[in-house]
């Protein structure tokens, strides 16, 4: 553990933050030995809406898939989305 850690600076931007710490070493700074883990189970990935075009025949299909599964077709494509590109990636989940 070491005796006299530096003080963090108080930052003006996120750019000026990040900056620091691509120059300096946090071990500089916190003592990660005194930490503890913290959980937030409350905490949901950011989303951002987009805009896409899709034929209405497969919106069409995509609501019936949804329906028989009852959930929104749009939660539906979230699903579909994510699993394939989680095998692009070969990976099981992305979430």
């Amino acid at each position: 553990m070491k005796n006299s850690l530096k003080e963090i600076p108080v930052f003006d931007s996120e750019k000026e933050e990040r900056e620091f710490w691509e120059q300096h070493d946090s071990t500089e700074c916190i003592d990660w030995e005194a930490g503890s883990e913290a959980k937030f189970p409350n905490l949901k990935p950011s989303t951002r809406s987009i805009s896409i075009r899709l034929p209405q025949s497969l919106i069409d299909d995509l609501k019936i898939l949804a329906n028989k599964r009852d959930v929104p077709y749009q939660s539906l494509l979230k699903i579909y989305l994510s699993e394939r590109v989680a095998s692009e990636f070969g990976k099981k989940d992305l979430s």
